[in-house]
């Protein structure tokens, strides 16, 4: 974590609400985080302002609301106020980035980055068509477990339509202690039909980063989950029994990976670069800042695989980007999410916030990762019914096992590891 004039740098990598749930708005982006306490005055127009808001007409607006509208018990003024808030950030046309959050939605996102929160964990984002889309189920989650998938939209909460509702309704619909039960009707674009699942709300404690020997193999395969503090060191950490081991491969799985703090990318990163830049910034003036390697990374050299799919997003998205970039991995699966704004948290006085796209991440080459995400190298698909192989489940399997098991592309990423001359190294 970066510090500037007393100010936390942060880099939350979510567009991605943790929903207490777990759930996870706007899409998984890197960001950096300014805390920012707006006081009633330095919202008012000043003189010196080239542009300004009408209040006198928001004002009119609102009188006339809270006069005459007949269903007197929905005049909720937290809740119109928080409307109007995000009518204006969504007006921007910054759809799934840039956002307002509720004070609920801000001490989640702090929950989620510190590594435990309450819930059935999943990312979501918010389509443009107003769909809430699940990005990713959280390794050993309820969801998770449940069997639901990147890319299933939310269509019920307990029976009761969530169509057309902004994503902090739906959030809150979903919230709940542990050991709760809700239910969720999905819509499973795949095969076009719709399911039900009854989830037991749970204490999510994220093991953001584990290995293990991959069965019948010399290679590991490391996952890491998401990007929380201190996955970085856990990351090294690895490494070294990993080259210990004298392991002659790594799997690096990085399949619905939401994100997480920029700092934890750039140190993960680090161990399998020499030298260069894990990414690059660009302002709204167009200028672009470096962000160097770190040096002494564990394994710059061990041949390596990637493992990404379209739940691999923001912070992930830096560290494939990087990696495929200087051909220190060949990346193997489904194009990523494609997030890549860096916002600004502004606090407001009651504990909501707003979120706001000021810079943008870029590969070492430059490449733009919003709204296009990562092509990997070789593009394998996962079937509907597969599910990502974790090194938990793989403890537990033969050779044999593995090699039924459906995941094409944990099996594709063996076999160019173990292909001669197929894997490059720096």
């Amino acid at each position: 974590m970066k510090t500037t004039n007393g100010n936390a740098w942060w880099v939350l990598g979510l567009a991605v609400f943790c929903l207490g749930i777990g759930l996870v708005s706007g899409g998984a982006i890197d960001r950096f985080i300014v805390p920012v306490l707006i006081q009633p005055s330095t919202a008012s127009p000043s003189s010196s302002s080239t542009q300004t808001l009408n209040y006198k007409l928001i004002e009119q607006a609102w009188n006339y609301v809270n006069q005459d509208y007949v269903d007197r018990a929905a005049v909720q003024p937290t809740t119109l106020t928080y409307a109007a808030i995000s009518g204006m950030v969504d007006a921007l046309g910054d759809t799934g980035h840039s956002r307002f959050l509720t004070p609920e939605m801000v001490k989640q996102e702090q929950n989620f980055t510190q590594g435990s929160f309450d819930g059935i964990g999943a990312e979501v984002q918010q389509t443009t068509n107003g769909d809430v889309v699940i990005v990713a189920p959280i390794d050993g989650s309820p969801a998770q477990k449940a069997g639901l998938k990147p890319g299933d939209v939310i269509v019920q909460v307990n029976g009761k339509s969530v169509s057309g509702l902004p994503l902090d309704q739906v959030v809150n619909q979903i919230l709940g202690p542990a050991g709760t039960q809700v239910t969720v009707t999905i819509l499973r674009p795949s095969t076009g039909k719709t399911e039900q699942f009854t989830l037991t709300r749970a204490k999510i404690e994220i093991q953001n980063v584990t290995w293990t020997r991959i069965p019948g193999t010399n290679i590991a395969d490391l996952r890491i989950a998401g990007f929380s503090s201190g996955v970085g060191n856990d990351v090294k950490q690895a490494l070294v029994q990993i080259e210990q081991q004298k392991f002659t491969g790594v799997i690096l799985d990085l399949r619905n990976n939401p994100g997480g703090l920029l700092d934890e990318a750039v140190v993960t990163a680090s161990q399998f670069l020499p030298n260069g830049n894990v990414l690059e910034v660009k302002n709204a003036q167009g200028k672009i800042s470096p962000i160097p390697v770190q040096p002494g990374g564990v394994d710059p050299n061990l041949p390596m695989v990637v493992l990404i799919n379209q739940g691999t997003a923001s912070a992930s998205e830096i560290v494939s980007g990087a990696l495929q970039d200087y051909g220190r991995a060949k990346l193997v699966g489904e194009t990523t999410f494609g997030t890549g704004t860096v916002l600004n948290q502004f606090n407001l006085s009651d504990g909501s916030a707003l979120l706001l796209a000021t810079e943008e991440w870029l590969t070492p080459k430059g490449r733009v990762i919003w709204h296009k995400g990562i092509t990997p190298d070789v593009i394998v698909s996962l079937s509907t019914s597969a599910i990502p192989l974790t090194p938990d489940a793989l403890k537990q399997m033969t050779p044999n096992q593995l090699q039924n098991s459906g995941d094409t592309q944990l099996l594709k990423g063996l076999q160019i590891l173990t292909s001669p001359g197929t894997v490059n190294t720096p």
